[in-house]
């Protein structure tokens, strides 16, 4: 799989929401109501990320809210396959 040309990933970015690009990865955070529905949402998109085979550079839980951020290693960079993962979270 090949890396996204930077204007690739300018466009992908602006049609999701929250999502932003640090380095050679994309990152989001997502606001919770609490706890409970923090854990709900992390146990979501790993469920997620186990069905595509493609997991977060890093996955931050807290209280209210839940990091992720997906690069493609292999690629050395953002790939369809980050984009493809980010659209597939915000469906949840």
């Amino acid at each position: 799989m090949e890396k996204l040309s930077e204007q690739q990933i300018s466009n992908e970015l602006m049609q999701l929401e929250g999502w932003k690009r640090e380095g050679n990865s994309i990152v989001k955070t997502f606001r919770t109501k609490g706890f409970p529905q923090t854990m709900g949402l992390a146990a979501s998109i790993g469920a997620l990320c186990q069905q595509h085979d493609h997991h977060p550079d890093f996955m931050t839980i807290r209280y209210s809210s839940v990091e992720v951020s997906f690069s493609t290693h292999s690629a050395g960079g953002i790939t369809a396959k980050d984009i493809g993962i980010a659209k597939d979270i915000e469906s949840l």
